[in-house]
């Protein structure tokens, strides 16, 4: 029977009209364009730590990245796509959202345009372009798969939300572009999913990206004035470990803020956030991507003398 359904498969995809030559090369030239109009756009960064990739954001030098490409580096030499080299600094990074600026004294640069990463569909061609392991200016071709949300990047980051892509990510491909078909800028490619079957190696065709909407919000505050105080996301005020799948335990408070002013404390484990049950670190982190920051949720805690309590804490927004 499944040779059957096989075969008439094949029987219909045989029938199926071939693509004219002509309509072929005219989507190889479309790609070749996109690629020598985006190309100058995209640069490697190389640090002490390694090599990465980064988006001219404007003409007078700013460069959009990703926060792990630059953390703990102080030096940072950026290669433009004709090979000129700067010494870059840094202007600010935000590790929620792993997303950083670095700027360079240049000009004659070729600005990336970004698109509204909201009207991206489900099928659409994107292009990939970076450095993956140090090989400048790679292009690698796929499709948006699917719009996630709650992405952990399993270094204690969890992106709000993310772009699913097929198109090759590989190391270096961090902080590059991705674009679609009209030389936008849509994402910049963070990670490759793992699969543990392959002993933990990149999962062949599921990439994710950080959406154009949320590097666009999050860089222009950093090149204004090197922080972030309009995030988007809520915030607990406190940090919290693992407890082994009974709730999350509060390790820090920050004084004046949310938890603190609730009446949180260190060594209280954190059950439940908003009705929505807490079994560690990445749940609170999944839950709080879902509120807002000025809202007044209930928060379910569990006192070290095993008294339990329920407070309510007035989120504010991740800084």
């Amino acid at each position: 029977m499944l040779l059957a359904v096989a075969l008439a498969a094949c029987g219909v995809s045989a029938a199926a009209p071939a693509a004219s030559p002509t309509s072929s090369f005219k989507l190889q030239s479309e790609y070749v364009k996109l690629v020598q109009d985006v190309g100058p756009s995209v640069v490697l960064i190389e640090t002490n730590a390694g090599l990465g990739s980064g988006i001219i954001f404007d003409a007078q030098g700013d460069i959009v990245t990703n926060n792990h490409v630059v953390a703990g580096s102080q030096s940072f030499l950026v290669v433009l796509s004709n090979g000129k080299q700067y010494q870059g600094s840094l202007l600010g990074s935000y590790a929620p959202d792993d997303l950083a600026v670095i700027r360079i004294q240049a000009t004659g640069l070729h600005p990336a345009t970004f698109a509204n990463s909201s009207n991206l569909q489900v099928g659409d061609i994107v292009l990939a372009i970076g450095n993956p392991l140090g090989l400048q200016s790679t292009v690698s071709e796929g499709i948006v798969s699917a719009m996630r949300t709650a992405i952990p990047e399993g270094n204690g980051v969890t992106l709000p939300s993310a772009i699913q892509t097929t198109a090759a990510i590989n190391p270096g491909n961090s902080g590059g572009a991705l674009i679609d078909l009209n030389e936008q800028v849509v994402g910049i490619p963070t990670l490759a999913a793992t699969d543990p079957q392959l002993g933990g190696g990149a999962a062949p065709g599921i990439g994710f990206a950080i959406p154009s909407n949320t590097i666009t919000l999050i860089a222009k505050q950093l090149i204004a004035s090197g922080s972030v105080t309009n995030s988007g996301r809520s915030a607990l005020g406190a940090q919290v470990g693992n407890t082994g799948g009974s709730g999350a335990l509060v390790t820090t408070v920050k004084a004046g803020g949310p938890a603190a002013m609730a009446g949180i404390k260190v060594g209280d484990v954190i059950k439940a956030i908003a009705g929505q049950p807490v079994t560690g670190a990445q749940a609170v982190a999944d839950v709080l991507l879902t509120l807002k920051a000025g809202q007044e949720v209930p928060v379910n805690v569990v006192h070290p003398d095993g008294s339990t309590g329920t407070v309510t804490v007035t989120l504010s927004e991740l800084q």
